[in-house]
Formats: C-alpha cells, sequence, structure tokens
C-alpha cells in the first residue's frame, strides 16, 4: 500500500498547477471587486472584518485551506461515500424548507448564530458525486430509458427541494449537468428540444400581440407553429434519414400556411392559427401511422415532439400568467421588451448596465466607480457584482475576467478528457458544467441578456457558502486528476 508521505509527494507532482494559478487569479480579481463594490466614500480601512472586503478576506482564507485539506485526502474517498455525501445533502435541503428564516423571500438559508450557511451551494458537489457514482457504475447504459431516467432523478430531486425553499434560480443551475449527459451519450435531440422549448416561449410570448401583415393572424403563434412544423421535417430526415417524406412533409405544411396567410390578407380576414393547428394534428397523426407502419420508433419519437411541442406552446402563456409568481411575470416581460419598469423589476438590469457603460475602455479606476459608490446598483457586491467590474476595470478589465473563465473551462475540459476512469471524467464534466452555467447566465443578466434569477458569479460574488461551494467542487476534481497516475499497491 502506498505510504502518506509518497501520496502526498504524488499528489503535489501530479497537481495540475495551472488551474490552481487561475483559481488563484480570480479569487484575488474577485477581492478587487467586492472591495470597489462594498466601498462607500469615507471608508478608512477596507481590511476591517466590519467590512464586507474584509470578511471577504476571511472567506478566502477558508476556502483556500479547505481547498488544500480537500487535496491531502486519498481520492477513493470522493467515489467510496458519494452517495453518502448525497444523501446527507439532501437531508439538509430538506430541513432547510422548513426553516423558519426567511431571507430576502426565500428559505434556503440555514443559520447558526452567526453563521449562515446555503446547503443549496454544497448540494452540487454533492450531486456530482451521486451521479458520477451512479454513470460509473457497471452496465449503466444512458441509451436504456430506466437508466437515463434514474441519473435524471439523482440530479432533479436536489432540484425540486431547493424550488421549495423559493430558490428558483438555484434550482434552474441543476439544468447545466444535461451538458454532461449530452458529452456522454445523451442524444442530442434532447438537448435540441429543450432549445425549441425555449424558442418557443421568447417567440410566441414576445410576439403574441402583434398581428401577422395586417391579419388577425398571431405573429407569435404563427411563427411558433411554422417552426413545430419545419422542425418535425427536419428530425425526420435527420433520424429517419428518409429524405423524400422530409420534402414531402415540408411542402404540404408550408404551403398551405402561405396559401391561408394569402387568403385571410387578400380575400377573406380570418386567423390561420386554425389551419395551423390542423396540419399540426394531421402531422402527429401521420407520423404515428408511420411508427406503426414502419416499427421504426423514430417515428413515434418525432410525432410525440410535435404534440409536446404544440401542447406547451399553447401552456405557456398560461404558466406565464397564472403559475409564475407577479416578481417573475414582470422580469421575463421587462427582457422580452413587453414591459419597460426602470422604476421596478427592471431597475436592476438597468442601473448595471449604464454602470457597465459609463467604464468605457479603460474603467474609471479602483474604488473610482460613482454607480457602484453610490450604491444605484441592488446586490451590487452578490449577484450583480460584474457591473463592478465594468465600471471601474472597463471594457479591458470585464474582457480580462471572461478570459480567465474561459481558461478554466478549457482547462476542466482538458483535465476532464484525460481521466482513466469513467467516474472523474463524468465529474469533471459536471465541475465545467456549473461553472459555465453560473458565468453565461450571471454575466448575460447582468447585461440583460438573460433573466434575472440570482445566481452568484463563481469567486467573485460576496459571502461563503458560494466561495467555499465553488472550492470544494473544483478542489475534489484536482484532487480526482492528481490521483490518476499514482501506483497503489
Amino acid at each position: 500500500m502506498v505510504n502518506r508521505t509518497d501520496r502526498q509527494g504524488g499528489v503535489l507532482r501530479s497537481l495540475d498547477w495551472w488551474t490552481i494559478a487561475i483559481y488563484i487569479a480570480l479569487l484575488i480579481f474577485g477581492w478587487v471587486s467586492v472591495c470597489g463594490a462594498s466601498y462607500s466614500y469615507g471608508d478608512s480601512d477596507i481590511l476591517s472584518f466590519s467590512s464586507r472586503s474584509g470578511m471577504q478576506i476571511v472567506w478566502i482564507g477558508t476556502s483556500i485551506c479547505l481547498g488544500f485539506v480537500l487535496l491531502m485526502l486519498d481520492d477513493r474517498i470522493y467515489d467510496t461515500f458519494g452517495y453518502v455525501i448525497y444523501a446527507v445533502m439532501l437531508f439538509l435541503l430538506f430541513a432547510t424548507i422548513f426553516n423558519p428564516h426567511e431571507i430576502k423571500g426565500s428559505r434556503s438559508w440555514l443559520v447558526l448564530g452567526p453563521l449562515r450557511l446555503q446547503p443549496a451551494e454544497f448540494a452540487k458537489f454533492a450531486t456530482a458525486l451521486a451521479i458520477s457514482k451512479f454513470m460509473s457504475t457497471y452496465g449503466f447504459n444512458i441509451h436504456q430509458w430506466k437508466h437515463f431516467a434514474a441519473a435524471i432523478a439523482i440530479v432533479m430531486l436536489p432540484m425540486f427541494f431547493i424550488i421549495m425553499q423559493k430558490e428558483t434560480g438555484s434550482a434552474l443551475v441543476y439544468l447545466a449537468f444535461f451538458l454532461m449527459f449530452y458529452r456522454e451519450g445523451m442524444t442530442g435531440s434532447v438537448l435540441f428540444t429543450g432549445i425549441a422549448m425555449v424558442v418557443y416561449f421568447v417567440v410566441g410570448i414576445r410576439f403574441e400581440d402583434v398581428f401577422l401583415w395586417g391579419t388577425p393572424t398571431s405573429t407569435g403563434k404563427f411563427v411558433v407553429l411554422l417552426l413545430v412544423q419545419v422542425f418535425t421535417a427536419a428530425l425526420v430526415h435527420i433520424y429517419c434519414k428518409d429524405k423524400k417524406k422530409a420534402k414531402r412533409i415540408a411542402l404540404y405544411t408550408i404551403v398551405p400556411n402561405i396559401a391561408a396567410l394569402l387568403i385571410s390578407k387578400f380575400i377573406i380576414e380570418f386567423d390561420t392559427l386554425w389551419v395551423q393547428i390542423s396540419l399540426c394534428s394531421a402531422l402527429v397523426l401521420y407520423l404515428f401511422y408511420q411508427g406503426l407502419g414502419t416499427r421504426i420508433k423514430n417515428y413515434l419519437l418525432i410525432s410525440a415532439f410535435t404534440l409536446g411541442s404544440i401542447l406547451f406552446f399553447f401552456s405557456a402563456s398560461y404558466v406565464l400568467n397564472e403559475v409564475m409568481g407577479a416578481h417573475q411575470r414582470v422580469r421575463i416581460n421587462v427582457l422580452l421588451g413587453l414591459e419597460d419598469d426602470l422604476a421596478g423589476a427592471g431597475y436592476n438590469v438597468h442601473q448595471s448596465e449604464i454602470a457597465i457603460g459609463s467604464g468605457g475602455l479603460a474603467g474609471k479606476g479602483f474604488l473610482n466607480g460613482t454607480q457602484t459608490k453610490l450604491k444605484f446598483v441592488p446586490e451590487q457586491d452578490t449577484d450583480f457584482i460584474f457591473c463592478t467590474v465594468g465600471e471601474e476595470e472597463g471594457f479591458v478589465g470585464a474582457a480580462g475576467v471572461l478570459l480567465l473563465f474561459l481558461a478554466l473551462i478549457l482547462r476542466l475540459i482538458k483535465l476532464a478528457e484525460r481521466q482513466p476512469f469513467r467516474f472523474g471524467r463524468i465529474y469533471g464534466y459536471c465541475v465545467l458544467s456549473i461553472f459555465l452555467f453560473h458565468v453565461f447566465i450571471n454575466v448575460g443578466m447582468v447585461l440583460g441578456l438573460t433573466p434575472v434569477i440570482g445566481i452568484p458569479l463563481p469567486f467573485f460574488s460576496y459571502g461563503g457558502s458560494s466561495l467555499w461551494g465553488f472550492t470544494i467542487l473544483l478542489f475534489i476534481f484536482l484532487r480526482i486528476d492528481a490521483g490518476r497516475n499514482l501506483i497503489r499497491n
């Protein structure tokens, strides 16, 4: 058996120091940003523990110590106790639902005296460990529905508990695991379906009340149903390998749509929606018949996609107006340009855009940002901390930060691909998927490109829970990677 001294030496030699360097650089830039976001004119000591910047040093120091401890543990412990860690975190997530302490409308925090912890931040690495262990077991096949459904359940269970805590933003992060599923062999049609649903929702809601070409036909509904038909034809061509049927579907759906629109415009006005619904219904029945006749299940799956697309689209408006909360509905309407609520839901994004734009090319300099110093941007040291980077460091600084994150993602891809065992590779892709989701959504919402869902920017946003959570997530993978070449007797 390898002794402790040899093992530690092997770990340090095999450790990926480039990733460590990127991690340290992000921590430094993150602290500078927290300092700039929390500083007020007249503050005499930015290193005081009574200040946010001073406390962030504590969180950074403890995170580095935590990372060192994780590196010293045997990498096999993460595989062995993956389910146990997952079960513990599920219990904490469930217990937090009944937490009497509600902070900003959310019950996602456990308050232990002066210490506040958010279990949802730690559940990410626990879920990554559990799904990696499950998918690396002998006989697992992602193409078998029982196996794939079980893997999805492992991801969805903590997501459900977090939603029950009224923390929708943190719950949506778990959708990032589908990128890992795709890498491990999940059919691309699943990702395509998800993207298609987003397109249906955005186009349908955004242009629902815009009438097409002066007719009673809603532009949003017309375009979405036309896309459903086009997507269906494309799926038949790709997955059924039948170019002739795909062309026939496209011809028999697009031509009647255009003909109905022309009749409505020049002969008699009517809503072409019913023509499109009839065409889609006929298309579903045709594909179902083809599936039964040819015994090619892809026809049945495509018919399910078409039917599901129609049902999703017509339920989207109901979900937006009847199921979602008022604050969520307003945020989506503001994002889609349906409302201009600069004093309400759109205030954060509007002020953030002003702060970033005022930074110009080189920025205003450290502690010289006026928008952030005068506290115009709410949550400017947590969810909206990237606007501080844009204001004080300008385009150059913001681009530099994004390049650092890009370097981290590319490095994680390289580390994941060189893993000798499936457990390490799957966990690595879980890590990079979570980081990618956080960076994309957080920066996007600061720039007004994605909905405001309240998730932190890794290593930048103030707080111990998120910083510890991201550190644990990353350093477990670094420890697994460092042990890839160790020889054990």
